[in-house]
C-alpha cells in the first residue's frame, strides 16, 4: 500500500475492507467506550482529529457512535496520501471533513482538536518520523492523544492469517497487514521509545494503546461539565509505563 506505483485497484478494495477488517480486530468501539466517550458532550462539538486516516473508516465510525449516544462530535480525517484522500471523500458522511495534510502541516497553521486519534499509524514510521508524528500529536491535542497499533505476537500473526485466508489476492489486506504485524511492537519495545508522559496499554486483541494526557488547568480538569474527568476500570493500568 505505501509504494506509490501500486496497483490503484487492488488498492481501492484494500480501502473498501478497512472497515471489515478494522472492526474484528482494531478494537476502536473499547478504545470509543473507555477514552473518548467520556469526553464528549451532548451540548457543545468535541473536535478530533484522525491522523493517517487512510480509507476514513475510523473517522465515520466514531461519528456514527457518538450520534447513537446522542453525542456531539466532528472529526477531521487526514492523510498525506493523495489516493487515500480521494477514496475517503468518495464516502463523505456528515461531521466528517476530509482533508490531505499531515500533522506537520496542521501544526504550522496553529491548529488544535480536543482528541487526536491514529490506527494502525506508529509501526509505518522510522525512529525520527515516529518522535516528530509524537511531538505534533501533543501540540495538537487539548484532552488526549489515542495512538492504537498491533501488539505484536505469534498469535497475532497466525490468527490473521487464518482470518485473511478468504481475502488472498483481491487486495493488500493479507499481505500488508501479516507484514504490518511483523513490524509492530510489543509493549516493552515501545515504552522503551516514547517520551515521558506518554503510557503504553495493552488491550485485546493484540492492541496496543499509546496515551498522551495534557496537562490542563485545574478548572480545564474538571471537566466540561463541572464534573471530576471519567476514569476507566481497573484494566486501565494494566502494562501501564
Amino acid at each position: 500500500m505505501d509504494d506509490p506505483g501500486c496497483d490503484l485497484a487492488a488498492l481501492r478494495r484494500t480501502y473498501a475492507l478497512f472497515p471489515l477488517v478494522n472492526g474484528l480486530v482494531a478494537g476502536w468501539r473499547r478504545a470509543y467506550r473507555e477514552r473518548l466517550r467520556p469526553l464528549l458532550s451532548a451540548d457543545r462539538d468535541t473536535t478530533v482529529l484522525d491522523l493517517g486516516s487512510g480509507g476514513g473508516d475510523l473517522a465515520r465510525a466514531l461519528v456514527r457512535w457518538s450520534r447513537r449516544d446522542g453525542l456531539r462530535l466532528s472529526v477531521t480525517a487526514v492523510d498525506p496520501d493523495g489516493r487515500a484522500h480521494d477514496f475517503a471523500s468518495s464516502r463523505a458522511v456528515r461531521g466528517v471533513t476530509y482533508r490531505r495534510a499531515s500533522s506537520a502541516d496542521l501544526v504550522a497553521a496553529g491548529e488544535r482538536f480536543d482528541v487526536v486519534v491514529s490506527n494502525h499509524v506508529l509501526h509505518h514510521l522510522d525512529d525520527e518520523a515516529r518522535a516528530a508524528v509524537l511531538d505534533d500529536s501533543a501540540r495538537l491535542a487539548r484532552r488526549l492523544v489515542l495512538h492504537s497499533d498491533i501488539r505484536r505476537s505469534r498469535g497475532a500473526y497466525l490468527g490473521y492469517w487464518v482470518l485473511t485466508l478468504p481475502l488472498a489476492g483481491s487486495s493488500f489486506v493479507r499481505v500488508d497487514g501479516l507484514r504490518s504485524i511483523r513490524r509492530s511492537w510489543r509493549a516493552d519495545e515501545l515504552r522503551s521509545v516514547v517520551p515521558p508522559r506518554w503510557h503504553v496499554l495493552r488491550r485485546p486483541p493484540a492492541r496496543l494503546w499509546l496515551v498522551h494526557e495534557p496537562l490542563r488547568s485545574p478548572g480545564e480538569a474538571a471537566g466540561r461539565d463541572g464534573r471530576a474527568p471519567v476514569r476507566s476500570s481497573r484494566a486501565d493500568g494494566e502494562g501501564a509505563s
